[in-house]
């Protein structure tokens, strides 16, 4: 049976499904994707696909992550670790991998949650709603992501580079295995200041979550003066936070004046 549909209702069905986290279409018929290869180019095609990201088996991913991390000695070849990085699943799922933004030259660096589908889709992060909100945060005490002034940019990164499928939570074998490379990332960029956004970044770096408690006091996380912030997409869920988030960004700006350290 067709299902006639108006094309504002066809248009409205296909934005509902992509909110969902729908990626890919699926037709009636199944398809042999495998038959509309030359079986004399399979195997090359495959040899060539595959075998940078096969996971090495019995391996440690920590222990791999660790080892990758280590190796390397520019926020570049970070990346290049990242993407060559074959045991964290999200990867399979995920379009882009989300590494950074902004000034590498800050002297704040951000450490968000994990890419959403804005993100994912972009390669970059905070580009969606709350993106949006912490740019004009940030506006509001006269920085910018993209500043030339390490005093007034930012740099931003996730604790996870791939996002979760429907952006549920992350699992923690998969903060596990991805804090090596924010570890590394961090002493790559050597900022003055960081700020957890979020539940999950304050677990990741403190090890403690309780978000609305550990807000607006500085800790320490990986030898520097650390705050933990509320994330912006739960601004925009509790409006009325936004006055404590406020506080916290003019705690950190007068930080900023009084050096930093």
């Amino acid at each position: 049976m067709t299902l006639e549909l108006s094309p504002d209702a066809a248009l409205a069905a296909l934005v509902w499904q992509i909110e969902l986290g729908a990626d890919a279409c699926i037709g009636e018929v199944p398809v042999d994707r495998f038959a509309a290869v030359p079986p004399v180019a399979a195997p090359v095609v495959t040899a060539v696909a595959v075998a940078p990201v096969v996971p090495v088996a019995g391996a440690d991913p920590v222990v791999v992550a660790e080892a990758a991390a280590a190796g390397a000695g520019t926020l570049e070849a970070l990346r290049e670790a990242l993407a060559a990085y074959p045991h964290c699943d999200l990867r399979e799922g995920a379009k882009s991998l989300v590494f950074a933004d902004g000034n590498p030259a800050a002297r704040v660096m951000i450490v968000g949650e994990a890419p959403g589908r804005d993100e994912d889709i972009a390669g970059r992060p905070f580009v969606g709603k709350a993106g949006q909100l912490l740019d004009r945060m940030l506006a509001a005490v006269g920085m910018d992501r993209a500043h030339p002034d390490p005093g007034r940019a930012v740099y931003i990164t996730n604790v996870l580079p791939w996002r979760p499928p429907q952006n549920r939570d992350p699992e923690p074998a998969e903060v596990a295995m991805m804090l090596p490379f924010l570890r590394r990332h961090v002493e790559l960029v050597a900022p003055d200041l960081l700020v957890l956004m979020g539940n999950h970044a304050c677990g990741a770096l403190l090890g403690q979550k309780g978000i609305t408690r550990l807000r607006g006091q500085w800790r320490h996380a990986l030898g520097r003066p650390a705050l933990p912030m509320l994330h912006p997409a739960y601004l925009l869920r509790n409006p009325a936070a936004k006055r404590e988030a406020w506080a916290d960004w003019l705690a950190l700006a007068a930080r900023m004046r009084e050096g930093g350290r």
